[in-house]
Parts: C-alpha cells; sequence; structure tokens
C-alpha cells in the first residue's frame, strides 16, 4: 500500500457552516485524510474563540472516519509539512474566491514547491454561504437552521444571546436551499 494521502482544509470557521462540512466530506473522497486546520492567526476578529472553533468542528465529525482537527498558527505550508500533508485543499464559491486562492497558491508553492493546492467547486446551495453572512444573519436573529451544522445553533444562540427558541421563531419557513435544482447540482 502507498503513501497516506493527506490534505490540509485550512480556515478560521467561525463558525463551521454546512458550506465547510460538505467540502470536508466531499475532501474524504479523494483524500485518506483530511486535517481540518483551524487557524490562530486569521487577522480578523473572531466571534468564537480558537478552542471554541475547534470544539465546534470536533463536535460535527465525532466519529468521522478521515477527519482530523488542529487548530495551527503560523505559515500554512510550514503545517501542512509538519502533518506529512501534500495538498491543501480549498473551496471556491466564485469567480472573485478564485483571484485571491490563486494567489496564495502560488505563494505556497513559492515557499514549499511539495505542496499541491486542489481546488473543489462549491455546491450550487453553499455558493452564497459564508461564516461572516452567517454571523450577521444570526446577529439580527435571523434564522441560519439548514445553513449551519444543528450543533452550532445553540453556539450561535449564546454567543448573540438570543432566545432560546431561537431560530425556531423566526416566522421564516426555510425550505431546502435550491430544492429544484438537479441532484448532480445538489450533492
Amino acid at each position: 500500500m502507498g503513501e497516506k494521502r493527506i490534505a490540509i482544509y485550512p480556515g478560521t470557521f467561525d463558525p463551521l457552516t454546512s458550506g465547510h462540512e460538505n467540502l470536508i466530506r466531499r475532501g474524504l473522497e479523494l483524500f485518506d485524510t483530511v486535517i481540518v486546520g483551524v487557524a490562530r492567526d486569521c487577522g480578523k476578529n473572531p466571534l468564537f474563540t480558537l478552542e471554541e472553533r475547534v470544539a465546534i468542528v470536533e463536535d460535527v465529525f465525532s466519529g468521522t472516519p478521515g477527519v482530523v482537527v488542529k487548530p495551527f498558527s503560523g505559515l500554512l505550508v510550514e503545517f501542512a509539512a509538519a502533518n506529512n500533508a501534500k495538498a491543501i485543499l480549498r473551496g471556491l464559491r466564485a469567480v472573485s474566491d478564485f483571484d485571491y486562492e490563486f494567489q496564495m497558491a502560488l505563494m505556497n508553492r513559492r515557499l514549499e514547491n511539495s505542496v499541491q493546492t486542489v481546488f473543489l467547486m462549491s455546491d450550487l446551495r453553499w455558493m452564497y454561504i459564508s461564516s461572516t453572512n452567517i454571523k450577521n444573519v444570526a446577529s439580527l436573529g435571523g434564522n441560519v437552521r439548514g445553513v449551519v451544522p444543528d450543533s452550532v445553533i445553540p453556539r450561535l444562540r449564546q454567543a448573540y444571546r438570543l432566545p432560546e427558541d431561537w431560530p425556531d421563531n423566526t416566522g421564516c419557513e426555510c425550505s431546502p436551499v435550491f430544492e429544484d435544482c438537479p441532484p448532480a447540482l445538489r450533492s
């Protein structure tokens, strides 16, 4: 048997979204192990602490073979090398993501040419989802059920001091996103 195929999926995951979850699960179809690298140095003001963000990802992937969750700081390629990863897994939602991700991939390649960047397109139903817009909607009491894993809901409720019946009290009957899309675009 050959060498294990290990990929790093880095991010702040503040919070983990259903789009992140979907990408990690799809990454497991390509790699033996996906290390979810939860970034300490994110240049942002996160809602959740590093420890909380790690716990959120661990909760969602508890019992999922092949998913390992680790916090990291510093250069991503150094984290990849330290974990014997040969790939960085990144998701692309729109053309606007590509420009930034392409530049980062080239810089990472310059820093460590043995680590490849692998891009996966977001599923159509998650293209508009970002941790930032999830936090914006939740902070105003809007319904984010279905666009974050269920275990994230109580954490958002607590962080924003929302009522105990949130998000079910919003009056919004949210249907599955893009439920009328062809099955190939929904997976």
